[in-house]
């Protein structure tokens, strides 16, 4: 057997066994994740405020009356910072609007939205903040006379707007839900 009839056995071999069968691309697929419907309840506190929260998520309260609401299916969780107003409303303002805009290095856009809720004497902002930002949903509210609260959203992990969309989306309105509940309890 001669070189060139033996490299032509190896030739052939090669091609038949490869030639199993046509590759075919992936059909295109999205991922589908479901959230449960959102239904909420009344967190009870012995804070000056109170706001409804989704029943998939548990809320905690510290001693000076901010909180934390996790959502262990979401892998996300709400902090909430109470403050006092002491003759500081301007301080607190510029603060809550600071913390906001520190994430306009990542994000694509900050939409804001003015919310105010004469009945209760509850007013404040709500900000959508979209791309690659480390929290897509924070928000202000206070009463301009005793009472400010922050809230923002921070998912445990990198991120990573394409992959997190699904689970911003869901909290998002949770947390917008959340500051149109707020309601200040009265004071003794």
């Amino acid at each position: 057997m001669t070189i060139r009839s033996y490299l032509y056995s190896i030739i052939c071999c090669t091609v038949l066994i490869s030639c199993g069968s046509d590759v075919l691309p992936k059909p295109e697929a999205f991922l589908s994740l479901t959230y449960p419907k959102a239904s909420y309840v009344t967190t009870p506190s012995d804070c000056s405020y109170s706001f409804e929260n989704n029943y998939i998520s548990a809320a905690s309260f510290k001693g000076n009356c901010s909180a934390t609401i996790n959502y262990p299916s979401l892998n996300g969780t709400v902090f909430l910072t109470y403050r006092k107003v002491d003759n500081n409303i301007n301080t607190l303002l510029k603060d809550a609007q600071k913390l906001t805009y520190e994430h306009v290095i990542k994000a694509d856009d900050i939409i804001e939205e003015k919310y105010i809720n004469e009945p209760q004497n509850v007013y404040g902002m709500f900000y959508d903040v979209r791309g690659n930002a480390a929290s897509q949903s924070q928000f202000y509210v206070t009463d301009s006379v005793q009472h400010f609260i922050t809230g923002s959203i921070y998912f445990n992990v990198k991120p990573n707007y394409d992959s997190i969309y699904p689970a911003a989306v869901y909290l998002k309105n949770d947390i917008r839900h959340l500051m149109e509940t707020i309601s200040w309890k009265e004071e003794d």
